[in-house]
């Protein structure tokens, strides 16, 4: 079973500046099958939400949370939900 899901999450640690949105839009767009969207916040995080199969978000956060990320990430909160869609592919914001 792997139904759709939405992830949100909010990436803490030295992550604006360094290419990260960048490294996340490729990662994401290596699974394959997820859209969405990284953004950064001016509290100096990044968000990123992204819909897809529940498995490709599950390795979307993994990778986000496995330090094979560029610059430095101290920690990673998520939520999960049901998709809204909107979105054709994942974006850079």
């Amino acid at each position: 079973m792997n139904e759709n899901a939405r992830l949100t999450a909010w990436v803490r640690g030295r992550v604006q500046g360094v290419g990260f949105r960048w490294f996340t839009r490729a990662s994401a767009l290596r699974i394959g099958t997820l859209v969405g969207f990284a953004s950064n916040l001016d509290d100096g995080r990044v968000q990123v939400v992204a819909e897809g199969p529940r498995a490709g978000c599950e390795e979307l956060l993994e990778w986000l949370r496995t330090g094979d990320t560029p610059g430095r990430v101290d920690g990673v909160t998520e939520i999960w939900d049901t998709p809204r869609g909107g979105y054709e592919t994942f974006e850079i914001r």
